[in-house]
């Protein structure tokens, strides 16, 4: 499945969610909930933080890099499975870092 129809059903095994959206990055796409980075699409497919209750939700998920010399994140099992993906990325906003404040964009003269 290529990285844009994947993001498309991800977005599908979503839709009960608030604040769900992805962003094209470098060929694949970056997930963002309530402004919090959970996964991607990269090379190797979908793939979410390691967090606690990721690692808990997918026990046997494969620890892949995104990219060659990236943090190796966990391969996602739940992908068929809406209400399990849906509830395990609810889990994950408390253990994911805040959103990094906008720097304000300087004015031209």
């Amino acid at each position: 499945m290529a990285a844009k129809e994947l993001a498309a059903y991800v977005h599908d095994q979503l839709r009960s969610l608030d604040g769900v959206r992805s962003r094209p990055m470098m060929g694949g796409y970056v997930f963002y909930c309530q402004d919090r980075i959970f996964g991607g699409i990269y090379g190797p497919g979908m793939l979410i933080k390691n967090v606690p209750a990721a690692r808990a939700a997918m026990p046997d998920a494969e620890e892949l890099p995104p990219y060659r010399g990236g943090k190796p994140m966990l391969e996602c099992t739940l992908l068929d499975d809406s209400e399990a993906f849906c509830r395990m990325v609810e889990e994950m906003l408390p253990q994911l870092p805040p959103p990094k404040p906008k720097k304000p964009k300087e004015k031209r003269p």
